[in-house]
């Protein structure tokens, strides 16, 4: 697995957690309705969360790559796959976080 590869799962991932937020049968779908929100207000939060979800895992993954202060540390940190196998050097994360994440990179 390489820098993209990683990155792309995380992509996923966030979608995936957006996805759910609307998913019948869960808590937050529940709280939602709860709201009792028009349409352009249900839009408005799901681009609402789809922000924070980008921003949270951008940052964390800048985070691991070294590019941005995880809980004011900053530092690289290696991120190795099962095998041992060093999935991305220095500066690779951040690379293909910000494409996935802001260039509209997307396996869809």
């Amino acid at each position: 697995m390489n820098a993209d590869a990683f990155v792309a799962k995380w992509y996923a991932e966030k979608e995936q957690l957006l996805a759910a937020a609307w998913a019948p049968g869960t808590e937050s779908a529940a709280r939602i309705t709860a709201m009792a929100l028009s349409p352009m207000q249900a839009q408005q939060l799901r681009d609402v969360l789809d922000v924070l979800a980008t921003d949270a895992m951008y940052t964390l993954l800048l985070g691991l790559d070294g590019s941005a202060a995880l809980g004011g540390d900053q530092r690289h940190y290696t991120v190795l796959d099962e095998d041992g196998s060093v999935i991305a050097d220095e500066g690779d994360l951040e690379a293909a976080a910000y494409a996935w994440f802001h260039q509209g990179r997307s396996s869809r």
